[in-house]
């Protein structure tokens, strides 16, 4: 099956069908062309022009839908007490070039053991945890060259 574009989503689909999930990581909701594996067994080929968000029906066979599902992540989750601690975890998760999701006081990122442990010795309170990666700030990484005018001398 292809799925080439977002036919509804399932929070206002009105008709009555059988739901099959296909599982997606974060990083994927914004691939413009992915070979997916449903629930059911069938692949998918998706290609959709467009970033998929939670509960997108993408495909339709028979009485059947296919539904994206963001599956839960290993992240880090940090919690900030104060603005000068957000402007610290701001300046040090920055020069990772990490993505990042900020609710209320807390601060979510994709794990990775020496960020973890960069954390913790730094003071933050940081944990492990199991969670869906959701409104997440994308960091589109940069290069820089040091050419003339710019050196690390």
């Amino acid at each position: 099956m292809i799925a080439d574009k977002v036919l509804g989503n399932i929070a206002t689909w009105q008709e009555e069908c059988q739901i099959v999930k296909i599982k997606f990581a974060w990083f994927e909701l914004e691939k413009k062309r992915i070979a997916k594996t449903a629930e059911d067994g069938e692949t998918i080929g998706v290609c959709i022009q467009e970033p998929l968000k939670e509960g997108d029906i993408i495909g339709k066979k028979d009485n059947v839908i296919y539904v994206v599902e963001l599956q839960t992540e290993h992240l880090i989750k940090i919690q900030v007490n104060s603005m000068q601690e957000m402007g610290r975890l701001g300046f040090e998760l920055g020069n990772r070039h990490l993505s990042l999701q900020i609710q209320d006081n807390v601060v979510r990122v994709p794990f990775d053991l020496p960020t973890f442990e960069y954390l913790k010795k730094l003071g933050f309170q940081a944990e492990e945890t199991e969670e869906k990666f959701t409104d997440f700030i994308e960091c589109k990484a940069h290069g820089h060259s040091h050419g003339a005018g710019h050196s690390h001398e």
